[in-house]
C-alpha cells in the first residue's frame, strides 16, 4: 500500500529528552554541524514527512541534549516544546536518573507523571518510552530491576494521561550486541533504525524502514573478550565515572541540535531527501 494513501494527522513534531532521543551512538557530521548525530528521532521525522500530502507541510525539532536529568529536562526543554505548538511530541526522560546509585524508580515516576500531564494537557499526542531490558548489558545489567520498576510505572503514568507507550522493553532485538554503540551505553544506528521502525508501528503509520538483518556476533576467546573489554573501560567507563564524580555531564555546553520546528527536508536537513521523490542512494536508510 502507498503510504501517501494513508496520511497520519501529525504537522508538527517536537521531541524532547537526553542522549537518547539526540541521536547518541549514531553519529552523521554535516558540514555546519560535525557533532551532528541521527538517532531514531530523526528517522521518525523522516518517515512521518513523506507520508504528508504534497500540499501541506510538516516541520520537527528535537530539543534533546545529552546527559540531561528528568529535572532539566522539565526545567529546559517542556515549555519551548509547548511553544513551538506540537500535535505530536515524545519524550525519553528519567533514564540518567535510574542509572544513578540513589536513584529511586518510584520518585522519578513521579516527577515524570507531572511532565506528561503538562504535555498532554496542550492536546498533542503524546508519546513517551520504557527502557529496554538491559539484562545482558555490561554495566547496566545489574540495575535490571530498578528498570523493570521504572517501566511499570511509566505505563501507570501513560495510562493516566493518555500516553502513547513505546514499548522498548519488548522489543527483544536490542539484546543483540550489534544494537548498542562501542561505549555500550547507547545504541548503534542499527539500534536507532530499529527503533525508529517500532515507534512508527506504535503511532499505526506506514513506513519504508524495512527489518534488518544483524549479523551473527563474532566468536571471541576468553582472552580476546578481556582485552576488548579492558579497551573499553579505558575509553568509555572510565571517563563517565570521572564525569559523575566531578559533577560533569557529557551535555554541558552542548545545545539543542533542532531548536526550532523546520521542515524534515532540504536545506535545514541536509541528509533528507524531498519526500515526494523516490529517495536515491545518497540519502535516508537506503545509504545505511
Amino acid at each position: 500500500m502507498n503510504a501517501l494513501l494513508t496520511p497520519h494527522p501529525w504537522r508538527r513534531y517536537v521531541a524532547i529528552g537526553d542522549s537518547f532521543t539526540e541521536g547518541i551512538g549514531d553519529p552523521q557530521p554535516l558540514d555546519d554541524h560535525p557533532e551532528y548525530h541521527r538517532g531514531w528521532a530523526d528517522r521518525v521525522a523522516e518517515e512521518l514527512a513523506r507520508t504528508v500530502p504534497a500540499d501541506q507541510d510538516f516541520s520537527y525539532a528535537n530539543l534533546a541534549i545529552r546527559g540531561r536529568l528528568l529535572g532539566q529536562i522539565r526545567d529546559e526543554q517542556v515549555e519551548p516544546a509547548l511553544a513551538l505548538q506540537p500535535d505530536l511530541i515524545s519524550i525519553c526522560a528519567g533514564g540518567n536518573d535510574v542509572l544513578r546509585p540513589s536513584g529511586d524508580p518510584d520518585v522519578i515516576a513521579t516527577e515524570l507523571d507531572a511532565v506528561v500531564e503538562r504535555l498532554t494537557g496542550s492536546g498533542a499526542t503524546v508519546v513517551v518510552f520504557n527502557g529496554p531490558d538491559i539484562r545482558d548489558t555490561p554495566v547496566m545489567g545489574r540495575i535490571r530491576g530498578k528498570v523493570a520498576i521504572y517501566n511499570e510505572n511509566v505505563r501507570a503514568v501513560a495510562a493516566r494521561h493518555d500516553a502513547v507507550v513505546a514499548d522498548m522493553w519488548a522489543l527483544r532485538e536490542l539484546t543483540r550486541p550489534e544494537m548498542w554503540a562501542e561505549d555500550r551505553l547507547h545504541f548503534s544506528a542499527t539500534g536507532h533504525h530499529t527503533i525508529a521502525s517500532m515507534v512508527l508501528d506504535t503511532l499505526n503509520v506506514p513506513h519504508q524502514l524495512s527489518p534488518l538483518e544483524p549479523k551473527p556476533p563474532v566468536e571471541r576467546t576468553w582472552r580476546q573478550a578481556r582485552t576488548a573489554d579492558a579497551i573499553w573501560a579505558k575509553d568509555h567507563l572510565l571517563p563517565w565515572v570521572l564525569r559523575r564524580l566531578r559533577g560533569q555531564s557529557s551535555g554541558d555546553h552542548t545545545t539543542a541540535k533542532r531548536p526550532t520546528a523546520a521542515p524534515m527536508f532540504g536545506a535545514p536537513m541536509p541528509q533528507g531527501s524531498d519526500p515526494h521523490e523516490e529517495p536515491s542512494d545518497d540519502h535516508g536508510e537506503s545509504a545505511r
